[in-house]
C-alpha cells in the first residue's frame, strides 16, 4: 500500500489531528493510523487567548479527521498544573463542535524536545524556532498516540 503525502488531503478514513495546545498558539499535526506516521500542519495564533475555531474548522474540513488528539500536560506527580484546566476545556470543545472522538495524550515535554530538536539538531534561530516548535509538539504528541495505538 503506497503511503499517503502528507500535505495531500485525506482521502483514507483513518486520519487524525493533532494538537499542542497552548493560550497563545495551538500547533496541529497530522497522521494516519494506517502508516502511524504523524507530519506537522501549522501553528494557530489564539484570538484574546481563545482558540482559533474558523482556522480549526478549515482543518476539520480540509483533513476530514476521524478523530482529534490533544496533547494534556500535568505535573510529574500526575496532578494538574496551570494549564491543564484549559487543555482539557479546549478537548471538551473540540467534541462539542466537532462531533469527533478526542483522545487525550500525555504530552510530556513535547514542547521542550521540539525546542531541544529544532534549535540542536537543526539549528533553527529563535524566531523561526518561535514559529515551527508548536507544530513540530503537536507532531509528537500524534505520533506518541499513534504508535501506542499500534501497539494495541
Amino acid at each position: 500500500m503506497a503511503k499517503q503525502d502528507p500535505l495531500v488531503k485525506n482521502t483514507t478514513t483513518d486520519t487524525y489531528l493533532g494538537f499542542d495546545f497552548g493560550t497563545k498558539k495551538i500547533g496541529t499535526a497530522v497522521g494516519q493510523t494506517t502508516t502511524a506516521t504523524a507530519s506537522p500542519l501549522q501553528t494557530l495564533r489564539s484570538v484574546n487567548q481563545a482558540p482559533n475555531w474558523p482556522a480549526i474548522s478549515n482543518l476539520i474540513q480540509e483533513w476530514q479527521p476521524v478523530g482529534l488528539v490533544v496533547g494534556i500536560s500535568r505535573q510529574d506527580d500526575g496532578t494538574d498544573n496551570p494549564v491543564t484546566p484549559r487543555m482539557l476545556k479546549f478537548c471538551r470543545q473540540l467534541e462539542g463542535r466537532y462531533q469527533l472522538p478526542v483522545f487525550q495524550h500525555d504530552e510530556a515535554l513535547s514542547t521542550f524536545e521540539a525546542k531541544q530538536m529544532l534549535f540542536d539538531d537543526v539549528h533553527v534561530s529563535a524566531t523561526k524556532l518561535w514559529e515551527v516548535q508548536d507544530q513540530l509538539a503537536a507532531q509528537l504528541i500524534l505520533q506518541s498516540w499513534l504508535t501506542h495505538q499500534k501497539r494495541n
